[in-house]
């Protein structure tokens, strides 16, 4: 496995651990919410957000997601699009009481939304460089060529 696959596999695994992305449409970034992603291992390159139709990620188009995993191992920050989500088979599937939590008119709420991000360029970090290079930092040591091996730049 490459190092970016690799990184990208641990990435896909820190966000299923946290699902917690800071979302914004690229034209209007000063509206970034902090956002649950549902995710699907079977699904490529596409992530899913339930929202309602008055806020303002309802108005879709770019967007960017920033990620930090538990334990603050894993950074990420990603692109997509966002449009909305009309697959009722879709809807099904991403809906959990953890959701219905957040919407108290339920499934039918009619100012419920659900949005697709179709995924494009990520930017991945994995901080976690393990004991040996972790040791050799606390000691003064020059471990930037072994972080260096822990970033890519990819399509999700």
């Amino acid at each position: 496995m490459s190092t970016t696959d690799e990184l990208k596999h641990k990435f896909w695994t820190a966000l299923a651990d946290s699902p917690f992305v800071f979302l914004s449409r690229d034209t209007n970034p000063e509206d970034a919410v902090p956002m649950t992603a549902q995710l699907d291992k079977d699904a490529e390159s596409a992530i899913w957000f339930f929202t309602t139709k008055d806020h303002s990620l309802a108005q879709m188009g770019p967007a960017t997601a920033m990620f930090a995993g538990k334990g603050h191992e894993m950074f990420a920050r990603f692109t997509g699009t966002l449009h909305e989500e009309t697959s009722e088979e879709r809807f099904e599937k991403q809906w959990s009481r953890i959701v219905e939590a957040w919407y108290p008119g339920g499934k039918t709420d009619p100012n419920l939304l659900m949005l697709r991000m179709d995924l494009g360029q990520a930017e991945i970090w994995n901080s976690d460089l393990g004991i040996v290079d972790n040791t050799r930092m606390l000691l003064g040591f020059d471990v930037r060529d072994e972080a260096r091996d822990e970033h890519t730049e990819a399509a999700l």
